[in-house]
């Protein structure tokens, strides 16, 4: 049985998916049917791929953790602390 919070990182393939969400949508079975069919752990992800293609016409996959477009620039960090902290120093010999 699942714990609360417990999360599954099972990765399937997107040609899986695809080719899941088409049977479904062929009328080639339900979503438990396809589920033990595929393979795949429980009829709810059949369910939540189906959804999603519906929504947005396409298959969409959860991205997780950072997004690769973001690029973090460090050099600016590094300049904006060292304001503060100069900044938070000032501060205190005014005191």
């Amino acid at each position: 049985m699942a714990k609360k919070g417990q999360k599954f990182n099972k990765n399937y393939s997107d040609e899986l998916i695809s080719e899941v969400v088409n049977a479904y949508l062929n009328y080639e079975g339900s979503y438990r049917s396809l589920a033990e069919k595929y393979n795949i752990a429980s009829w709810h992800t059949v369910d939540t791929w189906v959804r999603k293609y519906k929504t947005n016409n396409q298959i969409i996959r959860q991205k997780r953790g950072k997004r690769k477009n973001e690029e973090i620039n460090y050099k600016a960090r590094y300049e904006i602390l060292k304001k503060y902290q100069a900044f938070l120093k000032e501060q205190q010999e005014k005191k």
